[in-house]
């Protein structure tokens, strides 16, 4: 009794492996950003049903697609094309008592892939993702990389989903990147001009893991030379290089993505001083 939510664009290539994870659902919808590859015709063979709107930002597509789209199920998963649901996570799911339950929504452990198949264990950055909820209990905020505010308690579910970020190559994955670098930038600038102020108490010490995220996200970007901090931080603290040289290699690509950040904040920054002028 769970309804599945995948969002698209262009997903030809991983949209397959995708549905075929959630092969076991009768209610799947694909929420496409109007694809111009064979994403909606895939999509359909496999019985899914069809929403499209034009993509503006993470937060704002997301909600959109919670409160418009009409899911079966009262519960919905929500993935991404390039993850897939492990079968021990979709027992875990479906074994689930659902119709006297206290939480609004799961956080589940995602395994992060690298472009050589290695399991990022040590390097990924963030595990766990609020991917399982009541769609009128969830909302979020955030351009990009959104963070989940959900309306009520959230649990913890065993179980992996599956994550292959390089599906489409390391170009594939700076050339989006980059394109997060110019929201995370944009959002930075907005957030510094209204005094937007974070907690150093949450960012450590909050129970709710999506705050502290938020709080801890905040107060990183107030850190001089952050791409290197980053590297250092994935490196030795989180122990990337437990997962051996792609470890340290997918440490230095997240610095480098940090650096596109402070680069387009800068850029930012001088247009709005040469528009002043």
């Amino acid at each position: 009794m769970i309804s599945v939510l995948i969002l698209t664009k262009n997903e030809a290539k991983d949209l397959p492996g995708c549905l075929a994870s959630v092969s076991w659902c009768d209610d799947i919808h694909v929420y496409d950003s109007y694809s111009d590859d064979a994403t909606i015709e895939i999509a359909l063979q496999a019985g899914a049903k069809i929403t499209q709107r034009k993509f503006d930002n993470w937060s704002a597509h997301q909600n959109w697609g919670l409160e418009n789209i009409k899911f079966k199920y009262s519960w919905v998963l929500y993935i991404d094309a390039d993850e897939r649901v492990s079968e021990e996570l979709h027992q875990i799911i479906t074994q689930l008592d659902l119709s006297n339950n206290t939480y609004v929504a799961y956080e589940i452990r995602r395994r992060d892939f690298a472009w050589n198949g290695v399991w990022l264990k040590h390097a990924q950055i963030s595990p766990f993702y609020i991917r399982f909820f009541r769609p009128e209990k969830m909302g979020y905020e955030r351009l990009v990389n959104p963070i989940s505010k959900p309306l009520g308690p959230v649990g913890r579910l065993n179980g992996y989903l599956d994550h292959y970020p390089f599906s489409k190559g390391i170009r594939f994955w700076f050339a989006r990147h980059l394109g997060y670098a110019d929201m995370e930038a944009e959002m930075r600038v907005a957030e510094m001009g209204e005094g937007k102020t974070y907690s150093l108490t949450k960012a450590f010490f909050s129970r709710d893991f999506t705050e502290k995220r938020y709080h801890q996200k905040g107060l990183f970007y107030k850190l001089p030379g952050r791409p290197i901090v980053k590297w250092f931080y994935m490196v030795l603290f989180r122990m990337a290089f437990l997962d051996g040289v792609t470890g340290v290699s997918y440490a230095t690509m997240q610095a480098i993505y940090e650096y596109f950040i402070v680069l387009k904040t800068k850029e930012i920054f001088s247009e709005k001083a040469d528009s002043i002028e």
